[in-house]
């Protein structure tokens, strides 16, 4: 079952991720506008991802710390190199939502990682 292992793991992510694509699909059609506490978050993340880092701008209703803007902007704005795309694209709704679909699979590694971790390798246990 072991020398099987990278198989299942790679079949569960892709499913993992096939599932969370499915679904990032759904919502991102049904809801066009901000949607909960997207309210807050993608003004001020447009505001990051137009290069507005100033501390005068931070909307005093968010509570978080920047991090997921400062990732959202460093994983959608080499699009604008690599793609061409306008900045009116790379900072959309849609494409910040899709930085959360990325985290989501990047959790389910974190999770099979800690798993292994946690997990014996020894065959006893498994008898």
């Amino acid at each position: 079952m072991a020398q099987h292992e990278g198989y299942y793991f790679s079949a569960a992510l892709s499913c993992t991720f096939l599932v969370s694509c499915l679904l990032f699909s759904a919502f991102s059609r049904a809801l066009r506008e901000p949607y909960m506490d997207e309210i807050f978050h993608l003004p001020q993340a447009q505001r990051y991802c137009e290069g507005h880092f100033s501390l005068s701008q931070w909307d005093p209703m968010i509570t978080t710390l920047p991090g997921l803007y400062l990732v959202s902007v460093g994983v959608v704005k080499p699009a604008i190199w690599i793609f061409g795309w306008s900045e009116h694209v790379v900072c959309s709704i849609g494409m910040l939502r899709f930085v959360n679909l990325l985290f989501s699979v990047g959790n389910f590694y974190l999770l099979y990682l800690l798993f292994r971790k946690v997990q014996p390798r020894n065959k006893e246990y498994f008898l």
